[in-house]
């Protein structure tokens, strides 16, 4: 499988299936953006050898041709002096070398037809990586904001169970009903006390007045 064809389905992947099952969307978006740019240089390397042999060809065609352009004045030369054979001869190889020529020439254009797709292929194939880097970051932002929703969404759902604040109730009731029970007891207390006990406690507190105010009059000599 070419270079090409392995960029092309990286692009072509389905970007949202994979991050749905990747443990960690950014780093699996990183590294297919690597690897589309890992195959995009190879890419290059492809297209820079056949842009060379395009070249090379080029070359051959003119090599060539001249070859055919110098023959061709010997000939003349040798018709001047007089030399038929070696005319014969000059013109023999004047038609190889135009002959080769004409081969090299349809390689060439065969060649060059190649490596304009390949160009072409790899300029777009630059700007989809680019529109991937783009992308990239813009899905990174999604799932970012996606697992920030259902934080809150897990956040809100523990939240809105009751449970916990029916807990709170009863153990608040209990506490209420608590003190109440003890306010009871001791309004129970109270209301059990003798006629006697409350008349004991009367006395002693008119005797502690009395004792106080015998000293106050002693004091002033009364």
């Amino acid at each position: 499988m070419g270079v090409f064809q392995k960029i092309a389905q990286l692009l072509k992947a389905n970007i949202n299936d994979l991050i749905e099952k990747a443990a960690d969307p950014e780093k699996m978006l990183n590294q297919l953006i690597e690897d589309m740019e890992d195959q995009l240089q190879r890419a290059r390397v492809e297209v820079a050898n056949a842009l060379a042999d395009e070249k090379l060809l080029e070359k051959k065609v003119e090599e060539n041709k001249k070859a055919a352009e110098d023959w061709q004045k010997k000939a003349e030369l040798a018709v001047s002096k007089g030399e038929d054979e070696l005319a014969v001869e000059a013109l023999k190889r004047k038609r190889e070398h135009e002959r080769l020529a004409q081969e090299y020439q349809k390689q060439y254009e065969a060649q060059h037809e190649a490596v304009e797709k390949l160009k072409s292929g790899l300029k777009m194939l630059e700007d989809k990586i680019e529109e991937a880097k783009r992308r990239r970051d813009l899905l990174i932002a999604k799932s970012k904001r996606a697992d920030a929703q259902i934080t809150i969404t897990q956040t809100m759902s523990k939240l809105t169970d009751t449970s916990a604040f029916e807990s709170f109730e009863k153990y608040a009731q209990k506490i209420e009903q608590k003190e109440a029970r003890a306010q009871a007891q001791e309004e129970l207390l109270n209301s059990t006390k003798t006629l006697e006990d409350k008349f004991k406690e009367l006395e002693n507190s008119d005797a502690d007045i009395l004792d106080e105010l015998q000293k106050l009059k002693e004091k002033m000599g009364k």
